[in-house]
């Protein structure tokens, strides 16, 4: 049998070859950095994930070359395939960033802000994208939605609160463990996340919940309260697992030598990266709460942290933010200009000088 030839897909004025049947949303993660739309329900390693935030919405200027007519509504790249010759806007049309902001205002409807106290804050993707989306204000006048705090077992904490309902737990919980004993309860705005009956989750495999939840509704019980993930160092160590599904490849979150808890590695999406077994870096139970000690691993080395997160602390890898700025020029098509013009804020300056022409940092020599 021939090979299917790859598909030609452009976004945001860069083209990318990627095979039959690839996402509008993977084909963007190929090219990488802003271009990518934002995800907070889609998960590549859960079959079912995705459409049910709408925060990775893009307008397909052009349908491919067959039929170049445009859709006519913004589409979810999670959900949509690519075409021969497709042509998509992501972060260059105006149209996405207005709809984006919509979404970011919907999720945060009944979200609490209670960011100063939520052991997510930090790393929760619904906070970077109220940062990069969000309005200032909020137009809410009724009451949000409020629930009680749930255990759910020995490891794990509920607060349904902080729930945007993107069913990443239920998914894991019914594709990683023989059995789920929570989902999704009641309908339309009473709809929540529970157990039924009040059951206990203890699964060996039921903590990874906590790594795909993007918000602070399911947290790790052992780490609650204890420590801002800021003012902790994260390294990569491994141990061989006597639990044959478990990776063993996990990330420490350390203060000085104390180790404060365990999680799986994650990619830059905020995805579980893909384990040097080449399958999905799930961890089991024993790796993510009762080895809490450095002589239980094998210390790898520091974590490889975006210069961007809060968590980089000055251990971030500077080639990130480089390749950031080569893909700006690409997706603008000349190289990136400062936005910001001096003189409409300044009678006294050269109105001949500009910002973006200035070789290094500006001086006052340079504006007199």
């Amino acid at each position: 049998m021939s090979e299917v030839p790859n598909i030609k897909v452009t976004i945001d004025n860069i083209t990318v070859e990627v095979p039959a049947g690839t996402s509008i949303l993977e084909a963007a993660r190929k090219i990488g950095g802003q271009v990518a739309p934002p995800t907070m329900c889609y998960y590549s390693h859960l079959k079912g994930s995705g459409g049910k935030c709408r925060t990775c919405l893009v307008e397909v200027s052009k349908g491919s070359e067959k039929d170049p007519r445009p859709m006519p509504k913004l589409v979810a790249s999670c959900r949509t395939g690519v075409m021969d010759g497709m042509e998509v806007k992501s972060m260059t049309s105006e149209k996405v960033t207005d709809a984006r902001k919509g979404v970011t205002e919907f999720l945060l409807l009944n979200h609490p802000l209670d960011c100063p106290v939520c052991d997510q804050a930090g790393e929760c993707h619904l906070q970077d994208l109220g940062y990069e989306h969000g309005k200032e204000g909020t137009r809410t006048e009724f009451e949000r939605r409020t629930f009680e705090p749930e255990d759910l077992g020995p490891y794990i904490q509920l607060n349904m609160n902080r729930c945007i309902m993107c069913f990443r737990c239920v998914f894991t919980a019914e594709q990683l463990t023989d059995y789920r004993e929570h989902g999704i309860l009641d309908r339309g705005e009473h709809a929540r996340i529970s157990t039924c009956i009040s059951k206990s989750l203890e699964h060996d495999f039921i903590g990874n919940v906590i790594d795909v939840c993007p918000v602070g509704a399911l947290t790790d019980k052992t780490f609650r309260f204890k420590n801002r993930v800021w003012f902790t160092k994260p390294v990569d160590a491994h141990r061989n697992c006597s639990n044959p599904k478990c990776c063993g490849e996990v990330r420490l979150w350390m203060r000085g030598d104390e180790v404060f808890r365990v999680t799986a590695r994650k990619d830059e999406w905020g995805e579980v990266a893909v384990a040097s077994n080449g399958k999905p870096g799930w961890i089991c139970n024993e790796c993510r709460f009762e080895k809490k000690s450095t002589k239980d691993w094998v210390i790898e080395g520091p974590t490889n942290i975006n210069r961007h997160s809060v968590i980089s602390q000055g251990h971030y890898d500077r080639t990130v933010h480089e390749a950031q700025v080569e893909l700006l020029a690409e997706v603008i098509g000349k190289e990136p200009v400062m936005k910001m013009d001096i003189h409409d804020v300044s009678d006294v300056n050269k109105p001949n000088v500009h910002l973006s022409m200035i070789d290094g940092p500006a001086h006052s020599e340079d504006f007199k």
